[in-house]
């Protein structure tokens, strides 16, 4: 049904589709009209929790949490929302998401655009989900860079009791200087404040809720490797490689190529998969990987699976096969 409908959608501004499109999906899951998929078929550990399947959705398609109970018709092993940030704000100026049909891409610079983690959380509470739900965490456009931390802590304590795991955002190309949080030191100082502020929550709650920290696929061979190495180092529990590239010399003389913004869908495939096989061999099982970036098939999910991945997840690729995908990818992962 979606690939007949996809030709109307497509006449439509990409972001009054993204809304429309989930307020549709949004009702037939109420009506009762959307078609069962087997969710239990590949049971999978992952950060210590248990997934009925290693097909997850990624953040960015579900901002504010407001489609959860829809999207989770749809199958999916887990569902992540997001990115949040402490305060509500409105991201970056219109338009700022423009679809490639030809290169079956995107490119957005949205901006962490969201509500905040306030209205997040309550969205998550009025949720009948009770699978396996991450939130994804990230700062305020106004907040400097090396305050960073403090938007991250604040997310992280508020979005903790909802959370089966949360995600550490550090890779979006539209915050402005949010990558440096990839460096070294940097990267150092922030997860262990993480770690530290996860332990006290821990015992608080008396649950312990998983970190996973997103990268970008715009990383050299020496960057990766310092990565993984921090990443075991501060015992973050697992890794999400990746987020969209700003690298567009793929789309070639396409007028888009000039917009700002990050690149993801097909284009992003060979490189998000450079990064996971890398990264898989620097961390030697040590930590798991999600591997997310170029999914637009069955096989494009079983092969981040093969090169290291513990579980895998979907966000552009919905875009032009629609829920069709998921139930590929999950056939194609048993």
């Amino acid at each position: 049904m979606y690939s007949l409908l996809r030709p109307l959608v497509f006449c439509l501004d990409p972001e009054k589709a993204h809304h429309l499109a989930l307020t549709a999906l949004k009702t037939a899951a109420c009506c009762g009209i959307l078609p069962a998929v087997e969710r239990d078929t590949r049971p999978t550990e992952l950060m210590g929790l248990t997934l009925p399947n290693p097909v997850g959705l990624a953040a960015g398609l579900d901002k504010n949490g407001e489609y959860i109970d829809a999207l989770a018709a749809l199958g999916f092993g887990f569902i992540e929302v997001g990115t949040v940030t402490p305060l509500p704000q409105s991201g970056n100026p219109q338009p700022r998401l423009f679809r490639l049909p030809e290169h079956r891409a995107i490119v957005n610079r949205m901006g962490f655009n969201n509500h905040g983690i306030d209205a997040l959380t309550a969205n998550i509470e009025k949720s009948r989900y009770k699978g396996i739900l991450g939130i994804n965490i990230g700062k305020n456009a106004v907040t400097p860079i090396e305050n960073a931390a403090a938007d991250y802590l604040a997310c992280l304590e508020k979005a903790y009791p909802h959370a089966g795991y949360i995600t550490v955002n550090i890779s979006s190309p539209n915050t402005k200087n949010l990558r440096d949080l990839q460096g070294g030191d940097e990267l150092t100082a922030l997860l262990t404040a993480l770690k530290n502020k996860q332990a006290q929550l821990a015992a608080e709650h008396g649950r312990y809720v998983p970190l996973a920290v997103k990268i970008a696929p715009d990383l050299d061979d020496a960057q990766i490797e310092d990565i993984a190495r921090v990443v075991i180092q501060t015992e973050m529990d697992g890794i999400i490689a990746t987020n969209t590239t700003t690298d567009k010399t793929a789309l070639g003389s396409h007028p888009l190529a000039a917009e700002a913004g990050g690149l993801s869908g097909e284009p992003v495939r060979e490189k998000s998969n450079r990064v996971l096989k890398l990264l898989a061999g620097h961390l030697d099982g040590k930590r798991p990987i999600i591997g997310a970036g170029g999914i637009l098939s069955g096989s494009d999910a079983a092969e981040k699976l093969r090169l290291g991945a513990t579980a895998v997840q979907l966000y552009s690729g919905m875009v032009y096969r629609g829920p069709e995908l998921v139930r590929e990818c999950i056939e194609a992962c048993r």
